[in-house]
């Protein structure tokens, strides 16, 4: 065998064996990347219920509140002329009641406090979540800053 079948024979075994290694680092990056969704997950359960020793908090949405939307079922209906909170869920409600009853212009940490959950991005990121759906269904009013009023 020359040198020159020698290279070329081991430089194709070399290159399947780089595709191999290629598809298996792909397959890992994979499962690390779901591993990582996981931990997210579990992490912001594990703190919503005291590692599992009490209740989440999760509440069901009651069937007389959802309407149905153009992308499935919604649980924040498009506010209309002459609709009232009753529509929203218990949890929705409340956020009203709380962004009624301030003085002015309600940032989402203020609204997460006065439904009792801590300062902390896993707490308040939702509850602005939720005042952001209720701003862009016409329930309330987003100021330039992030901050929400009563409509």
């Amino acid at each position: 065998m020359d040198v020159l079948t020698w290279t070329i024979e081991r430089r194709m075994r070399l290159t399947e064996r780089a595709e191999l290694l290629r598809k298996e680092l792909a397959e890992i990056d994979a499962e690390l990347g779901r591993l990582e969704a996981a931990e997210v997950v579990f992490g912001q359960w594990a703190e919503a219920t005291d590692g599992g020793r009490r209740p989440s908090g999760i509440v069901e949405p009651e069937p007389a509140v959802v309407t149905h939307g153009a992308g499935g079922m919604r649980l924040t209906p498009d506010r209309e002329e002459g609709m009232g909170a009753e529509v929203l869920t218990p949890e929705y409600r409340r956020i009203m009641e709380i962004v009624a009853k301030a003085s002015g212009p309600v940032m989402a940490k203020d609204v997460a406090l006065a439904l009792g959950r801590e300062n902390t991005p896993a707490k308040v990121e939702p509850v602005r979540g939720q005042l952001r759906k209720l701003s862009d269904r016409g329930w309330l009013t987003r100021t330039g800053s992030g901050r929400y009023l009563p409509r």
